[in-house]
């Protein structure tokens, strides 16, 4: 078995496994194959084994590969990095998922620059549940006022929140971390908001985060190996 599969096969046992445990249908949680860095040979590998979702953080590489690869069918990308705000126009034309949406002028620019023949963007909003200041993501006490804002734009779908928590192998503080992004979730959706999704959990934390409700995992290193 090539490794790329053995190394999906395995990913995604641990999902069915961990989904299984909490109660929940293993098919509710989706894997992104976060493939930055990563040629688009591995990608195809990835694609023939069967995966169709992949996350990119870089632009401009995560482009390459898309033109390189527009051979393959049903293929679905996410845009899981930050966004400088002059690289919102290649965003907004050829992903279909962007995660990482942080401030209102980024909504804005992706909801203007997406073309009106293709279907509205679907968009998570980043938090930065543990107030790092070496990452992205709105605070929980802005987050209503954000949401509040993008809600309206007509070219996005908002779909739910992404997190990357603080580092920890401690299982109780992961699962502290994704807590808070599930309720935050909840509440939103008491106030009239229609999310169904929590993107959160990467390879050391996927269990956790399942447990706590993920929709999408984003794993890279246990998908594709060591980052080149």
């Amino acid at each position: 078995m090539h490794k790329i599969d053995d190394k999906l096969a395995k990913v995604t046992a641990r999902i069915h496994q961990a989904a299984a445990a909490a109660g929940r249908d293993p098919q509710s949680v989706q894997l992104i194959a976060v493939s930055k860095t990563q040629p688009p040979e591995a990608i195809a590998r990835a694609y023939a084994w069967g995966q169709r979702l992949f996350g990119e953080n870089y632009l401009q590489e995560a482009l390459d590969k898309l033109i390189a690869l527009q051979q393959l069918e049903e293929l679905e990308w996410h845009f899981i990095g930050p966004i400088q705000s002059n690289k919102t126009r290649p965003i907004a034309e050829h992903f279909q998922w962007v995660h990482s949406v942080d401030r209102l002028k980024i909504a804005q620019r992706l909801n203007e620059q997406r073309p009106s023949h293709l279907p509205p963007l679907n968009i998570c909003v980043q938090v930065n549940i543990d107030d790092e200041t070496t990452k992205s993501g709105v605070s929980l006490a802005e987050l209503p006022t954000l949401i509040a804002a993008i809600a309206p734009l007509t070219h996005l779908t908002l779909r739910g929140l992404m997190a990357i928590p603080a580092a920890t192998d401690d299982p109780g503080q992961q699962r502290s971390a994704f807590a808070k992004l599930r309720g935050a979730l909840e509440v939103l959706n008491l106030q009239g908001y229609r999310l169904d999704t929590l993107s959160m959990g990467m390879s050391g934390d996927m269990e956790s985060a399942i447990a706590e409700g993920a929709t999408f995992v984003r794993v890279g290193t246990d998908v594709f190996g060591a980052r080149s």
